[in-house]
């Protein structure tokens, strides 16, 4: 068998990706309580997801959507990684969320607090498994928000961001 270097880095990204999506999902959770989602995107989808980053940027009149566009580009593969928002159920004794309750939260449009702190638990695992693998990476608000429009990972995901991969002789990531 002879594998080739370009070969070799692609499959090396995948198998990171797949390891990242894992940490995600085995990453600690408020109450025991998993509403994290993820997936991968290479190929045409991550090129359709870059496009829309584009398309953004220009409504939001967000200059840094397209620079992070060119850096989905420039990837071999996106991890996305989303949460929904879902109460906890610790009510009064809680209220992170700046409401009375959960029910005042959700009436209100909010989103449960514990939301975010899992997403972040979750991204801070998965960026854990890129380093681990020596595969540079970059958490990115712009790519989750183009993702959410596109519905990536479903209706119901109130919160997600993506991680681009790139395996190079110098990171895309770096010089922004």
């Amino acid at each position: 068998m002879f594998i080739q270097e370009k070969q070799a880095e692609e499959e090396a990204v995948i198998r990171t990706a797949e390891a990242m999506c894992q940490a995600a999902r085995t990453a600690p959770k408020a109450k025991g309580l998993d509403f994290v989602h993820t997936a991968i995107l290479t190929g045409e989808e991550k090129e359709k997801l870059a496009d829309e980053m584009d398309r953004l940027a220009d409504i939001f009149h967000y200059q840094f959507f397209h620079r992070d566009a060119d850096n989905l580009r420039a990837a071999q593969a996106v991890v996305l990684i989303g949460q929904e928002n879902m109460i906890r159920g610790l009510n009064e004794g809680c209220q992170f969320c700046g409401f009375k309750n959960c029910k005042a939260c959700l009436e209100a449009g909010g989103n449960c607090a514990y939301t975010a702190m899992d997403l972040g638990i979750a991204i801070g695992s998965a960026i854990s498994a890129a380093a681990d693998a020596r595969v540079d990476n970059r958490v990115m608000f712009s790519v989750g928000r183009a993702a959410m429009e596109m519905k990536l990972l479903g209706e119901k995901i109130r919160q997600m961001v993506g991680i681009p991969l790139c395996v190079s002789g110098k990171s895309p990531f770096f010089d922004r």
